[in-house]
């Protein structure tokens, strides 16, 4: 059977569904570059906002013309009733729930290409007023360490060197098993083997219930000085709205000790610009919290409200000062980043190389996990020292010692 497979979203989507191609693979199963030459097709769906919904539907439709779809990720439980038909099937993030309490683990890696990391729990243990991706996941359910462990091993056997963990909130992991985050980054980085693991996306409410332990777990040299932390506003007003159940000074809290940890570490954080009954005051108090936190990367997203939610129908500012707000964020962020690359030109950054890039460069990964391109004849996963001699707009460019 000939696939063709492409994923969209955050790194959980991708990574499930990445695992569940791998799954569903056979001897003699290979993956296509092209729909048109494919068998059947796999898609992993987003529908974080209404225009990635539109985007999704399009692609779907496109895809049906050329063969027959599997659709995984959140669009099934949002919309998948309205789309299905003899040539698309649905499998539902409650479906894929088996994956996390054993009917699918110790899935064989049949091919790396499509290979995008491990999702370690579904579900969360939130209640924001505006989120669809809880809806359409369900409660928190996690996948017992050992068989996480596992899965990381057959990775390592099969030669892919950066293991990245994901969920929605991998804060949460455990709390289902009486477990936690800290524990299973231990367990992992316990094998013996060479490799670099980057842990994804926390929220910060559970953040903070595993702060201290946490922060001991990511001093082991195989873990990436990357921490993902959404505050989405630093207004205390907003955050209750959104029903957040944390507050400004618990993000600055989380960030204060990361930095004093790991004072050469990158820092993520997501916006949400334009949320209801957000107005001039609450804009000013997060353009406060930037300047304070000065986060490497801010991932900024429109408000955009979501069927099932809380806020469907809620009102939202005025579109032209959403656009000023939102231009604001991303113009701090550009200074920030910047600034921050400009200050590591003329240091020596031990990489690991990740990935191929473009015009024959390789990409690599530093300690904070920046990227880094660099020209040579390194292999993928190759340990090397690279001179930074300049940056780009959002990466650093290296020379190999």
């Amino acid at each position: 059977m000939k696939i063709y497979f492409e994923s969209y979203g955050c790194t959980l989507s991708k990574s499930e569904s990445a695992l569940y191609v791998n799954g569903m693979m056979r001897d003699g199963d290979s993956i296509v570059q092209r729909p048109e030459d494919a068998d059947i097709s796999v898609i992993g769906t987003c529908v974080v906002i209404k225009h990635t919904e539109e985007k999704m539907l399009n692609r779907i439709d496109d895809l049906s013309s050329k063969s027959k779809v599997k659709v995984l990720g959140c669009l099934p439980t949002v919309t998948g009733n309205q789309i299905a038909s003899d040539s698309i099937e649905m499998i539902t993030p409650r479906e894929m729930r088996s994956f996390y309490t054993g009917k699918l683990d110790d899935i064989e890696i049949r091919e790396p290409s499509i290979f995008d990391g491990i999702p370690i729990n579904q579900g969360c243990t939130g209640s924001c007023n505006y989120c669809i991706s809880r809806i359409a996941r369900g409660k928190l359910v996690s996948r017992k360490p050992e068989k996480i462990v596992n899965q990381v091993k057959i990775q390592l056997d099969r030669g892919i060197r950066e293991v990245r963990i994901s969920s929605l909130d991998t804060a949460a992991y455990g709390k289902d098993l009486g477990t936690g985050l800290p524990s299973l980054v231990n367990d992992i980085t316990s094998i013996d083997q060479d490799f670099m693991i980057r842990i994804g996306m926390m929220e910060p409410k559970n953040t903070g219930t595993i702060l201290d332990p946490l922060m001991d777990s990511m001093k082991n040299p195989k873990v990436f000085k990357f921490l993902h932390v959404p505050v989405q506003s630093g207004d205390d007003r907003i955050l209750e709205l959104m029903n957040r159940e944390y507050s400004a000074r618990d993000f600055l809290t989380i960030r204060s000790r990361f930095r004093e940890n790991f004072p050469d570490s990158t820092l993520s954080t997501d916006i949400i610009s334009g949320y209801h009954d957000e107005d001039n005051e609450s804009f000013e108090n997060t353009v406060k919290l930037i300047e304070k936190t000065r986060p490497d990367i801010i991932n900024i997203t429109r408000f955009s409200p979501r069927p099932y939610t809380a806020d469907f129908s809620s009102r939202t500012p005025e579109t032209n000062l959403v656009k000023e707000w939102t231009k604001t964020y991303t113009e701090m962020h550009r200074e920030i980043l910047q600034e921050k690359l400009a200050s590591i030109v003329g240091k020596v950054e031990p990489l690991i190389i990740t990935e191929k890039g473009k015009n024959n460069t390789l990409v690599g990964r530093d300690n904070a996990y920046r990227s880094v391109v660099v020209t040579g004849e390194q292999k993928l996963y190759d340990r090397v020292n690279a001179e930074i001699v300049d940056t780009g707009s959002t990466y650093l460019i290296g020379k190999v010692l």
